[in-house]
């Protein structure tokens, strides 16, 4: 995925720091089966991290993220 101008998040934030963001955004890591939101070890594995243990594609998950962070304003 190119990065956006308007991208707030990107591959090497934790879980965490997406969801001090938006506690909104765990809709979109649910969505996609990724229920790390809960785990501890989401305070300290990137979103990247947390994609490719899951078999995500690191880019699609962060354009659904930046959509969502997009459409939230």
């Amino acid at each position: 995925m190119k990065k956006e101008k308007n991208d707030i998040i990107n591959k090497d934030m934790t879980i965490g720091e997406v969801l001090e963001l938006d506690e909104k955004l765990a809709d979109v890591f649910m969505g996609f089966g990724m229920h790390c939101i809960s785990c501890p070890v989401s305070q300290m594995e990137t979103v990247e991290e947390a994609c490719l243990v899951h078999g995500m594609e690191p880019e699609f998950v962060l354009k659904k993220l930046n959509e969502q962070v997009k459409k939230s304003k």
